[in-house]
């Protein structure tokens, strides 16, 4: 993950100020993996023992690009292309034998899983090898293409409206979205692929889909800026209404994990064992979407008892779930629990209670017991 740029403007900004992500010159020979990149089983109770790759980000093109350096363009975005290689090498160190290949990805990385897994599907069986499962773990990455709170022009990465910026990218990236996808829609209608809820059910490959129901980027990018100030009542209807959005374009996802929590990527960081939604951690659910998969190459059976894998919060406002992530202040740093929060966001006790039918004092009692 890391967003991307679109032009040269924003592009040349990129490179002055995150090198690291334009460019692999300066990255360390190694690093500790975290999350579902650890190998302690304490941290990553299922895939602990897995043969792990890591991509890092360098082509600020959400992993679609298929353009050289040329005297027109002074970047290369290459993403699609360094997915390819990259599993072209594997099959030499390994691969071949695989029986699963689990193509994962946070944020920008999150949207590259939704756009080349089945292309990668494609490569193995032209290379000879059917026999590999591909599927996909899409974290923080499934995005809506809904109207902004505030509009604003298209100046930078940060204000750009999501649909606006990924049509500019396409065309600088000469950006690829999977066949099966760009023919549901018009010549030059391509973005829509980049939003999950459109280009899901043109996938062939299994997808499990990771999402904050309150997404930090989504919230950027569409203009809601939590800093310091009390939200005003719009910004306050226009964030649930947000999570309500984003609920129903996930009904239809077979696997998903969707916790009502205001945050941003999930798997690589090291509490991600910690969420839970309706009593299921995420490494639960994984586990319980792999075995689903094994048993129904078996048999076809239906879902197993007790292992859920469509786990969705339908509480209705940010950190609602008790096991959400610390949030912090964003100016002093100082931690705080949820009463705090919604105080904080101007959460008005006495009008939701009466939305809710409840008492006042009801209604705390369930925010601090987070029920």
């Amino acid at each position: 993950g890391g967003w991307y740029c679109f032009n040269r403007e924003n592009c040349d900004t990129r490179y002055d100020t995150m090198r690291r992500l334009m460019s692999s010159r300066e990255w360390p020979a190694t690093r500790v993996g975290t999350g579902i990149l650890s190998s302690q089983p304490e941290e990553n109770p299922h895939w602990w023992n897995a043969n792990m790759v890591f991509i890092p980000y360098c082509s600020s093109d959400v992993w679609s690009g298929a353009s050289s350096k040329s005297e027109k363009n002074e970047y290369a975005f290459m993403g699609a292309l360094i997915i390819q290689e990259v599993i072209k090498e594997l099959v030499g160190k390994g691969l071949s034998t695989a029986k699963v290949l689990l193509l994962a990805g946070s944020s920008a990385g999150g949207t590259g899983v939704l756009l080349n897994v089945d292309r990668v599907a494609e490569q193995l069986e032209e290379m000879g090898y059917q026999g590999i499962q591909v599927r996909g773990l899409a974290d923080s990455g499934w995005f809506l293409d809904n109207k902004q709170y505030r509009r604003t022009d298209c100046i930078d990465t940060i204000t750009c409206a999501p649909t606006e910026a990924i049509r500019r990218g396409i065309r600088y990236w000469n950006g690829i979205v999977p066949e099966r996808c760009k023919l549901q829609f018009k010549e030059g209608e391509e973005w829509n692929c980049f939003f999950g809820y459109k280009i899901y059910p043109t996938l062939r490959c299994p997808v499990f889909v990771v999402q904050w129901l309150f997404d930090e980027a989504q919230l950027t990018v569409d203009n809601v800026h939590l800093t310091g100030q009390p939200v005003q009542e719009g910004q306050w209807l226009y964030i649930q209404n947000l999570g309500r959005e984003l609920r129903n374009t996930l009904k239809d996802v077979t696997a998903s994990f969707a916790p009502a929590c205001l945050s941003h990527e999930i798997i690589t960081r090291n509490h991600w064992t910690d969420i839970q939604v309706k009593g299921t951690s995420l490494p639960r659910a994984l586990h319980c979407w792999d075995r689903s998969l094994h048993e129904s190459n078996k048999n076809g059976k239906a879902p197993l008892k007790g292992c859920p894998i469509h786990l969705i919060d339908s509480c209705p406002w940010p950190h609602c779930n008790p096991s959400c992530p610390t949030i912090r202040d964003q100016f002093t740093g100082q931690e705080m629990n949820v009463i705090q929060f919604l105080m904080h966001m101007g959460f008005d006790v006495q009008k939701m209670a009466q939305q809710q039918g409840l008492e006042p004092s009801k209604l705390l009692g369930m925010l601090s017991s987070g029920n």
